[in-house]
């Protein structure tokens, strides 16, 4: 398994599930669901994600882990 491949997908399916949401902007969606802005923008373009941040992440899309990696991982 290559890291950056994987957090390649997980930037991938964190950005897919925002516009699934209906947000264009990931500053819109990070400042609705109390995550920094700044921080949220580096995890759809692909830096190393905190456990803790990945939980809080998946709650705003209201999902749970098992969910939010249902898809994307293949």
């Amino acid at each position: 398994m290559n890291k950056s491949s994987e957090i390649e997908k997980l930037a991938k399916r964190i950005k897919s599930l925002r516009i699934k949401k209906g947000y264009s902007s990931y500053e819109n969606f990070a400042f609705d669901n109390k995550i920094h802005r700044a921080q949220y923008g580096r995890y759809e373009t692909g830096t190393d994600i905190q456990y803790s941040s990945l939980v809080k992440i998946a709650k705003s899309f209201d999902m749970t882990l098992e969910e939010f990696f249902s898809e994307g991982f293949e």
